[in-house]
């Protein structure tokens, strides 16, 4: 079984913080884009963060930072925005299908009609090296907005996706997320 949980402990922080470490260096070595903000690993040891993690036994594969409603400066409502996304190296595919499911249900019972996220795009969408991954999301069910500026300056395709209640998600993958307003502090566990 998959879990989806909030990255409480100093330990837990450190292994997402080396997770994006060695997914930057996988992305180097493919010549694929890497985010300018080299700080994304910092990011994951920031007390003021509330970052997830998705873990299979006890091993994480993938790591991100779930908003709710940011301001992007892109798209219209509400939504959850699901910021500096990392997946183990060469477990993407699978890895990114689990947290679509997961973050489409999560978002509906938030009440937000939409979840969004940004994949860094140096050239145009169709010829970027990323195209082939816009693809496969579009097979998952996400919408790929016009390119832009992301949250971070960089160039961006910008993706939607509709929240979606999941009945029986549970069974494959557990929740135990903090609501993504840090003042509420309340769990969400399914």
């Amino acid at each position: 079984m998959y879990e989806i949980r909030t990255l409480c402990t100093g330990a837990e922080r450190k292994e997402a913080a080396a997770l994006v470490q060695e997914r930057h260096r996988w992305l180097t070595v493919r010549g694929l884009p890497m985010p300018a903000r080299a700080d994304s690993p910092a990011l994951y040891r920031d007390p003021q963060a509330w970052p997830a993690g998705l873990f299979e036994g006890g091993l994480l594969l993938a790591c991100m930072i779930p908003q709710l409603a940011p301001d992007l400066g892109w798209g219209e409502g509400p939504c959850l925005y699901l910021g500096s996304v990392h997946t183990l190296p060469d477990c993407s595919d699978d890895t990114v299908r689990l947290i679509t499911l997961w973050a489409s249900d999560f978002a509906a019972r938030l009440d937000v009609p939409l979840m969004r996220a940004e994949a860094l795009a140096r050239s145009p969408l169709d010829v970027d090296p990323i195209a082939p991954f816009l693809r496969r999301l579009t097979d998952m069910g996400w919408e790929v907005r016009d390119p832009g500026i992301g949250r971070d300056g960089e160039r961006v395709a910008r993706l939607e996706l509709a929240a979606e209640h999941r009945p029986g998600l549970s069974a494959l993958i557990g929740c135990h997320v903090h609501d993504p307003q840090p003042a509420a502090g309340s769990w969400c566990v399914t």
